[in-house]
């Protein structure tokens, strides 16, 4: 008898997990317009870079990766230097998007994640602190193949006023699909 009560439960919920991770697989689909690897060049207050971006999935399909690197040349007040960061993409436990940050600066920045209700804009924004700035990172799809993106910094205690701090255009090199 026990045997078949629990096969009768795997029976009654198999269908109900598999819908579930159905559904979280489609949600990744929002992301499509980013994934791939990108050309970039930008302006702002660390002066004018160049460099390259990827999105792509990892650990089975369950987080989304971005790596960059950015060069920023040398100026009269600066010596050339390289940036370097990494951003892991998740779902949370109530399957909303979220963020973790780390670069060769030594940040660690925590995001949330939000689409625009046309899924063209992607916005990243960190959580306000009256200690701490607040940042905003996003990605616009301008074209198929090219993204506009904006780094916003907000001080403490301003966590609205927001303030462009770094922004340039992408042209995508490789493009990957979703996984369904």
């Amino acid at each position: 008898m026990r045997k078949t009560s629990s096969l009768l439960l795997w029976v009654v919920l198999l269908p109900v997990v598999c819908a579930a991770q159905q559904n979280r697989s489609a949600s990744w689909t929002k992301f499509q317009f980013m994934l791939g690897s990108w050309n970039a060049a930008g302006s702002g207050s660390p002066g004018q870079g160049a460099g390259e971006f990827s999105f792509t999935f990892d650990l089975q399909n369950r987080v989304i990766v971005r790596r960059s690197h950015t060069e920023y040349p040398a100026t009269a007040g600066r010596p050339a230097f390289a940036h370097d960061d990494l951003m892991i993409i998740y779902a949370d436990e109530q399957q909303l998007f979220r963020a973790d940050y780390y670069d060769n600066e030594g940040h660690v920045i925590r995001y949330a994640i939000e689409f625009s209700h046309d899924e063209n804009t992607c916005t990243f924004v960190s959580d306000a602190s009256t200690s701490r700035p607040r940042f905003r990172l996003v990605y616009r799809k301008i074209k198929d193949g090219e993204l506009g993106i904006t780094f916003d910094i907000a001080p403490p205690g301003a966590p609205n006023n927001f303030k462009t701090y770094v922004e340039g255009t992408a042209q995508r090199k490789v493009s990957l699909r979703t996984h369904d």
